[in-house]
């Protein structure tokens, strides 16, 4: 057993960032400022968006563009049940609709097959997921959100430095929001981007981030700006500070030979795990695509074991190996289960992974040492509580 405990993730944070925050503090501009628009810049030239909005989290990303796009009550938002609760909450708290779609059993993506049947006419845009950082089929999403007349809204949280077909999550006709919180592929400590090649959409959310002020509204204090201002209409204060935009920037250079380790990892998981009969070990889909492997989720095959998802964790942590759970579907949540009575037994494919799930350790500073410990320590879990 490991004398010490890995935890499941961990940030990769360096001594530029470090010294980038240090200086942001000394320089008594901690809030919305030039280290802001820097990121914004540098982001959407890496993921190839003309448009992006910094943002205090994906959350509230994920809030503006339902507003801005005029989401109404009863307007019905196609989803995954396999994400985090504010890709659907967000729906609701805009008076929207969730319809949830079933998952692909290897990926663990939306299953696009299964969307044209649930399209009415009250539908109004699809979140698709990009599950632990691979790509959901794009192609026939954009041919559906063309056929309806939908808007498509990438939760790419899971997605940065994810490619489909060659091209970055991010630069598609659609509305990408990323996040940065600590367990993700690049920091900010908290932090989000929305992504988009529509200019007015994107002004809309700038105006919406902080208190409906011009886009520009942090350099009032700056010797170049005024401290006068107008308000376009009610907004949030959505805005993201120098603080986090400092971390961020020092990230993103790192991004590409993070996911290179990532992947590393994961392919390792892959090779060492595969005779091992009671894991389903993630797929990659069929299409041309990069995987940013945020994640690595195994499903633990319950029915040929003693113990279930849960006990199965807990022995984990008995070896000092840590692990995540990314996702329970949103369905099997108890407010979800009163308010969405009538998913029960329609998505038998989240059903299955929701019950089986967990992330096991996967983050940049693990040595190969560290990972042959995760996979002893699956396997000695797994040997003692075979039926």
């Amino acid at each position: 057993m490991r004398k010490e405990f890995l935890p499941f993730s961990t940030p990769a944070i360096g001594d530029d960032e470090i010294n980038e925050v240090v200086d942001s503090l000394r320089s008594g501009w901690i809030t919305t400022g030039p280290k802001v628009k820097r990121f914004e810049e540098e982001f959407k030239a890496y993921v190839g968006s003309p448009f992006a909005v910094p943002l205090s989290s994906a959350t509230a990303g994920l809030h503006l563009t339902l507003l801005a796009l005029k989401i109404e009550p009863g307007d019905e938002i196609i989803t995954t049940p396999m994400t985090f609760a504010s890709t659907v909450s967000m729906i609701i708290l805009c008076g929207g609709v969730p319809v949830l779609v079933d998952i692909e059993p290897g990926t663990l993506n939306i299953d696009v097959q299964k969307i044209r049947e649930k399209i009415t006419p009250r539908t109004k845009a699809i979140i698709p997921v990009h599950f632990a950082g691979q790509s959901c089929d794009m192609d026939p999403l954009f041919a559906l959100a063309k056929e309806f007349n939908l808007t498509i809204i990438e939760d790419a949280a899971h997605a940065a430095g994810t490619e489909y077909k060659g091209e970055k999550i991010g630069s598609f006709n659609s509305i990408s929001i990323f996040s940065f919180h600590p367990n993700k592929n690049i920091t900010t400590g908290e932090g989000g981007m929305v992504c988009t090649r529509d200019e007015s959409l994107a002004e809309e959310i700038s105006l919406l981030k902080f208190h409906g002020m011009s886009r520009e509204a942090w350099k009032r204090f700056a010797a170049t700006g005024t401290p006068n201002y107008d308000i376009m209409l009610p907004g949030f204060k959505y805005n993201m500070m120098d603080i986090q935009a400092a971390i961020g920037i020092h990230q993103l250079p790192r991004l590409d030979g993070f996911i290179e380790r990532r992947t590393a990892i994961a392919d390792f998981y892959n090779e060492a795990l595969a005779d091992v009969a009671e894991l389903a070990l993630p797929r990659y889909a069929t299409y041309d695509q990069r995987h940013a492997w945020h994640l690595y989720t195994p499903l633990v095959r319950i029915e040929m074991l003693a113990i279930d998802r849960d006990q199965f964790m807990a022995e984990l942590k008995k070896l000092n190996i840590g692990s995540g759970l990314h996702y329970k579907a949103i369905h099997h949540h108890a407010w979800y289960r009163e308010n969405l009575p009538q998913v029960e037994g329609s998505l038998p494919n989240a059903d299955y992974a929701s019950d089986r799930i967990l992330s096991l350790p996967l983050f940049p500073k693990m040595t190969d040492e560290d990972a042959r410990d995760v996979v002893g320590a699956v396997k000695e879990v797994i040997v003692k509580h075979r039926k």
